[in-house]
């Protein structure tokens, strides 16, 4: 019960990410397609024509419709520039992809394993509020999953984060 009640709160510097915005019809073709496209871009198509170098996690981030029962179709995937970078980041050769920097982030945030599917995520959501209760410190409507593994890892490590209000 100890470690099904455990969540944590952080503080994420700003910083340049690269990141790619697709609404496919399901969450999980969205996240693939999206990834496939940073991997490409971290292992060579880009302006100095060379490996990157793999920062974790990848954030998705998700916002929930209206009732709150469903996500949203459009995703943006994002891949934090290895410090090396931050400073002059290397341009993407593919145009959807797209250079971002993002303010400093607090995020309250608990641990799942295993795929991340639009009905595993509606559930850490649901459990994540259970767990806090009522609170008016973080957002309701936008949420980042955070992947730490391979998504082809079955029992991958992966995070839900709700976003603190500044």
């Amino acid at each position: 019960q100890c470690e099904e009640a455990a969540y944590e709160e952080r503080q994420y510097p700003s910083g340049k990410w690269a990141c790619v915005t697709k609404g496919e019809p399901m969450y999980e073709q969205s996240i693939s397609m999206s990834f496939m496209k940073l991997m490409r871009y971290i292992c060579k198509e880009n302006s100095v024509g060379c490996y990157l170098g793999m920062t974790i996690p990848v954030l998705n981030e998700i916002r929930l419709t209206k009732e709150g029962t469903k996500l949203e179709r459009e995703v943006v995937t994002a891949y934090y520039l290895p410090q090396a970078f931050q400073q002059n980041p290397p341009v993407p050769m593919d145009p959807e992809i797209h250079i971002t920097e993002r303010a400093p982030l607090r995020v309250i945030t608990r641990v799942f394993y295993g795929m991340t599917t639009e009905e595993t995520i509606l559930q850490e959501i649901s459990l994540f509020w259970k767990l806090l209760g009522s609170t008016d410190t973080v957002l309701r409507e936008t949420y980042i999953v955070a992947s730490y593994e391979n998504p082809s890892i079955p029992q991958r490590r992966n995070e839900i984060w709700f976003i603190c209000r500044a």
